[in-house]
């Protein structure tokens, strides 16, 4: 498999199948990730591998505080306060195709709630990741860590597994924090679905559309 190839089987998957992930793939997936860059070799990345009945307490736990109306808040702002286009476009098309793809209707509540909170669970998959950050490091550490979260991707789709990275899953940092023993200064940068992809799965159908390079690059000379 080329890289070529693996940039573009990866996607977002959102259904898994019941199938368990030995423990010497995730070591394999992480031990060619770790060559991901850094500044100055930083390596600022701490992971945690989580399933089983530990994950169970978990997506329980981040249940429970959705439904009792407590509101979510990572340690960082991932997205802006005020959308301004075309982003504002580009999310509100990503959402409307996975609520089209299930026929989840805009006044179906219920059901869209539903789907919320399967970001809980991590879609089910049998594995979640959980990225950390010691709280000392700074802005360039979240490049670092974008490289180092794609390659950790990659090297999941050449392995035949299948991810979706997940800022939901660091909506509730202080339940993650105290239930692994993180410290609580840490910085929670996001979670990871990690499993074999349900390939019949409805919501495994469709794939968000790409810009053309000519509308993100100008060349100079």
């Amino acid at each position: 498999m080329t890289v070529a190839e693996a940039l573009k089987l990866r996607k977002s998957t959102r259904a898994f199948l019941n199938k368990p992930v030995a423990i010497e793939v995730i070591q394999r997936i992480l031990n060619v990730a770790k060559n991901a860059p850094s500044g100055v070799n930083t390596q600022p990345w701490q992971v945690a591998v989580v399933s089983g009945v530990k994950k169970h307490e978990l997506e329980q736990a981040m249940e429970n505080a959705f439904n009792n109306g407590v509101k979510g808040k990572m340690d960082y702002q991932y997205y802006p306060n005020e959308w301004q286009e075309p982003y504002k476009s580009r999310r509100r098309a990503c959402g409307l195709q996975l609520y089209s793809t299930l026929q989840i209707a805009r006044e179906d509540k219920a059901r869209q709630k539903q789907q919320w909170l399967a970001n809980y669970r991590a879609f089910d998959a049998p594995i979640v990741l959980f990225f950390f950050m010691d709280a000392a490091m700074e802005t360039g550490s979240f490049l670092d860590y974008g490289m180092f979260l794609q390659s950790v991707m990659l090297a999941a789709v050449e392995e035949g597994l299948a991810t979706c990275p997940q800022a939901a899953l660091g909506e509730y940092p202080q339940i993650i924090k105290e239930k692994l023993d993180y410290p609580a200064e840490s910085v929670l940068i996001c979670g990871m679905a990690l499993g074999y992809e349900d390939k019949e799965a409805v919501v495994n159908s469709y794939r968000t559309p790409r810009e053309e390079i000519d509308s993100f690059t100008k060349f100079f000379e």
